[in-house]
C-alpha cells in the first residue's frame, strides 16, 4: 500500500503518542520555529474561525490539525495583507515592506537587491534556518542553510524543486512531498542549536489539484453556498462589473474543473504517470459523463461549477492539514513541542464564490483577509483570538524578535509578540494601507485604507472611488460614497489615505 494513503491516520496516532523524552541534547532556550505558509488558503475554510463557511469544514473535518493549532494556540481575527497576491505577499512577509519598497509589486518578480530579508537575522542570532517548497520570486534565492524551492508556481504532480546545486525531480503529490522534505530536514538539523523551518506549500492554488487518497471525499456532500453566489454588482464601481474572475463566465471547465479530456486537463495533470492518470478517470470519468449528459446552463452550471471547484479545493486543503499534522507529531514525539512556536498562515485571503468569484487581488474582505494562528506554549494562551489590526509586513519582525535577532531600521511593520504576550501597545495601528498593481483577472490598479467600519477603495487610472460601511454593509455590496451622510467620513479616510502613502513614501501608480 502507498504509505501517503496513510498520512492522516498516521499524523492522528502520532499525535495521541505521549512525548518522546528529550534526546541527549537539551533543548535551547530560544524557540525552534516552525511556519507553515500555505497558498490562497482561506480563512473561511478554516474550522477554527468558526464563519459560515468554516463551520461546515469543521462539521466535515477539512482542517482538525490546523483546528488543534488554533485550539491550543491563538487566532489572529484581523490578519490582512497590503497586496492580494502571491509574490508581492510573500516578498512582504519576506521584507517587513510593502510592495513598493521591497519592489515586487507583480507576480513572479525578484525583491530588490539589497533588501534585508528575516532569515539574514536569524542566521546571525544563531540559528539554522530552511525554506521548503513555494517560493514565487523569480530570480530572488533564499539566503537560508537550507532551500529547496518550487520553480513558479510549481506542479502538484512529481515536481521539479530548485536548490543549490540545481534542479531535481521528485516523485509524488506536491504538498505530500513539502512535509516529506521538511521532516527529512528536521531529522538532520543540528540539535544542538535553535532552528527556523519555513514550510511552503504550493497547496490549495488554482488548478486545485487533490491527491488520490481524497479523491471520493465529499462526493456525495453539498457544499453550503454563499449568499452572494449571484451578485449582480449593483451599486459600486465599474471595476467589479468589468473583472474576469466569475465561476459562472471565467472558470474554464477543461483547465479548473477537468471535465473534459485527458488532452485538455492542466499541466499539472499531465505529469501524472499513466496509472495515476487512470486512477483520476476511474473515479471522476462517471461524474464527467454525468454532467456532459446533464446539459446544465445558466445558474445550475454555476452551481455544478462551484460545488466541484470548493470540494478539490477543500480536498487541497485537507492535504495541507495532514501536513501539519505530521510535522506537530514529531514536534511532539522529539520533546520539542514546549520550545517551538508553530505558526500557520497563508499568503493572502480567496474567493470561495463570495461575489461568484474565485482569486484575489482586490481591498475587500475575502481577498486581503488572511488566516494566521500562532502557538506559542507558555506565552500564548489556548484559545486566545487576538483582535489588534495585523498585516504581514509584521511577521519578519516577529520572527526576529522571537528569536532575539536584531530588526533593522526603516521596516513598515512592527513585531506582534507584544500582542501574542498579551500587551498590545497603546500606540498600535487603527488603519491599514493596501496597493494592488497586476491587472490580472481584469482588477484594475487601486489602492486604499481599512479601518475597524470602513473600506476605501480608489481605482485611480479611472479615478473611481468606493466607500463600504462593512457594519451596515459586511458583505460589501454597495457603496456609500455618494451619500451626504457619509461626506465627513469619507473626507477624513482620503486624509488617512494620503497620509499612510506619504508615511510609507509610496509614489507609485
Amino acid at each position: 500500500m502507498n504509505p501517503r494513503l496513510l498520512y492522516p491516520l498516521l499524523a492522528l496516532a502520532a499525535a495521541l503518542l505521549p512525548a518522546r523524552p528529550a534526546r541527549a541534547a537539551a533543548p535551547p532556550a530560544r524557540p525552534n520555529i516552525v511556519f507553515v505558509l500555505s497558498d490562497d488558503h482561506s480563512l473561511q475554510t478554516i474550522g477554527a474561525y468558526n464563519l459560515r463557511l468554516s463551520k461546515f469544514c469543521r462539521q466535515q473535518g477539512v482542517t482538525p490539525n490546523i483546528d488543534r493549532l488554533a485550539d491550543r494556540g491563538g487566532l489572529f481575527v484581523n490578519s490582512f495583507c497590503g497586496n492580494s497576491l502571491c509574490s508581492p505577499s510573500r516578498a512582504s512577509i519576506l521584507t517587513g515592506l510593502h510592495s513598493h519598497a521591497h519592489g515586487v509589486m507583480t507576480l513572479d518578480k525578484p525583491i530588490r537587491p539589497g533588501v534585508w530579508t528575516y532569515p539574514d537575522s536569524l542566521r546571525e542570532a544563531g540559528y539554522q534556518t530552511a525554506v521548503i517548497g513555494k517560493w514565487h520570486l523569480a530570480s530572488t534565492r533564499p539566503t537560508t542553510d537550507y532551500w529547496r524551492i518550487l520553480p513558479g508556481q510549481g506542479d502538484y504532480w512529481h515536481p521539479d524543486f530548485i536548490g543549490p546545486n540545481g534542479r531535481e525531480t521528485h516523485a509524488g503529490y506536491a504538498t505530500d512531498i513539502i512535509t516529506d522534505m521538511s521532516l527529512d530536514w528536521l531529522r538532520q538539523r543540528d540539535k544542538t542549536r535553535p532552528f527556523m523551518l519555513m514550510v511552503q506549500q504550493k497547496a490549495p492554488h488554482r488548478n486545485w489539484v487533490p491527491p488520490p487518497r481524497y479523491y471520493r471525499w465529499l462526493a456525495d456532500v453539498r457544499v453550503p453556498e454563499p449568499e452572494t453566489l449571484f451578485d449582480d454588482y449593483a451599486g459600486r464601481a465599474s471595476a467589479a462589473h468589468d473583472q474576469k474572475m466569475e465561476i459562472a463566465r471565467h472558470m474554464d471547465l477543461a483547465v479548473d474543473l477537468k471535465a473534459f479530456a485527458p488532452d485538455k486537463w492542466p499541466g499539472e495533470m499531465k505529469r501524472m504517470t499513466a496509472e495515476e492518470q487512470a486512477d483520476w478517470i476511474a473515479v471522476f470519468g462517471p461524474r464527467n459523463a454525468a454532467f456532459t449528459n446533464a446539459h446544465l446552463a445558466g445558474r445550475e452550471l454555476t452551481r455544478w461549477k462551484y460545488q466541484e471547484y470548493m470540494k478539490d479545493y477543500l480536498r487541497c486543503i485537507k492535504a495541507v492539514d495532514d501536513g501539519v499534522g505530521r510535522l506537530l507529531a514529531y514536534l511532539k514525539a522529539e520533546g520539542l513541542e514546549d520550545n517551538t512556536v508553530v505558526v500557520y498562515a497563508s499568503d493572502q485571503g480567496f474567493y470561495n464564490g463570495e461575489h461568484g468569484w474565485f482569486d484575489k487581488r482586490w481591498i475587500y474582505e475575502e481577498s486581503i483577509h488572511m488566516p494566521l494562528i500562532v502557538r506559542w506554549p507558555s506565552v500564548v494562551k489556548p484559545g486566545t483570538r487576538f483582535a489588534p489590526v495585523v498585516q504581514n509586513i509584521d511577521y519578519a519582525e516577529t520572527f526576529v524578535e522571537i528569536a532575539g535577532g536584531k530588526v533593522p531600521e526603516g521596516l513598515h511593520g512592527r513585531s506582534l509578540v507584544p500582542i501574542l504576550r498579551g500587551q498590545t501597545p497603546a500606540d498600535w495601528r487603527d488603519s491599514l494601507y493596501y496597493h494592488y498593481y497586476d491587472a490580472g483577472h481584469g482588477v484594475p490598479r487601486h489602492n486604499g485604507v481599512r479601518t475597524d467600519r470602513y473600506t476605501l477603495v480608489h481605482f485611480y487610472r479611472t479615478n473611481e472611488w468606493e466607500l463600504f460601511d462593512r457594519k451596515k454593509d459586511p458583505q460589501q455590496l454597495r457603496s456609500v460614497l455618494g451619500d451626504p451622510a457619509y461626506a465627513k467620513t469619507v473626507a477624513e479616510l482620503k486624509t488617512e489615505l494620503l497620509r499612510l502613502k506619504t508615511a510609507f513614501k509610496d509614489d507609485t501608480e
